[in-house]
């Protein structure tokens, strides 16, 4: 894998539940909605689970994810082809963390950010 060797650990307040918050994480359908306009592999089933495998599209970069865990407060994914490296959830009563590590040649810290703030707008929005 050609790129550089990124982390970033970006932790976020958020005025909801940690169910709610577990909900907008490990839900397909709700993944979708505040990860739009990234495309997901069709036939997903209703939650992720572990040894889960999808593949995700924005524009022409598409990103293989593997889930590895899930569990009350924690989810992590591995990642490859457009990011070599991990993604990791962990969240409780009003906040969420994101730690992001992998190589690669687009700006992580960007798009981690831009996930984030997608994520708060559509827990806003399903508070509403």
């Amino acid at each position: 894998m050609f790129g550089i060797y990124q982390k970033s650990c970006l932790r976020l307040e958020v005025p909801v539940t940690e169910i709610q918050i577990q909900e907008s994480l490990c839900r397909t359908e709700a993944l979708q909605q505040w990860l739009f306009p990234q495309q997901f592999s069709s036939h997903l089933p209703d939650r992720l689970e572990p040894q889960l495998t999808f593949s995700s599209w924005l524009g022409p970069i598409t990103i293989d994810h593997t889930v590895t865990v899930v569990e009350p407060y924690h989810l992590q994914l591995l990642l490859s082809r457009g990011v070599d490296g991990f993604h990791e959830w962990t969240w409780g009563e009003g906040w969420v963390q994101s730690r992001l590590e992998g190589i690669s040649l687009l700006p992580l810290n960007l798009a981690q950010t831009y996930g984030l703030v997608r994520l708060r707008q559509f827990l806003a929005a399903s508070e509403a």
